[in-house]
């Protein structure tokens, strides 16, 4: 992995859990927060359209909007777990 590859997840990680968080939450959860959100909302997001058959496209706007699904859903599963506790 180069720098520019890791700077464009960081970058991708840091917006779409900024999305998630203002969408699911009402606010982010700050500039380190908001990347392991998305990063591993991109990963989620990835897995969960790979098993369902869905392509959104290549480049950094289906990176975003997939990084963002899988956010948003992770954080709605935190949120439904941090209410059971």
């Amino acid at each position: 992995m180069d720098n520019h590859s890791l700077i464009a997840w960081l970058v991708i990680g840091a917006i779409a859990g900024w999305l998630a968080g203002t969408f699911v939450r009402g606010g982010g959860f700050g500039l380190i927060g908001d990347i392991v959100v998305g990063i591993i909302g991109a990963f989620i997001g990835g897995w969960l359209a790979g098993v369902l058959h869905i392509h959104v496209g290549t480049g950094w706007i289906s990176a975003i909007l997939t990084g963002f699904v899988g956010a948003a859903l992770l954080l709605i599963i935190l949120r439904a777990v941090r209410r059971r506790a």
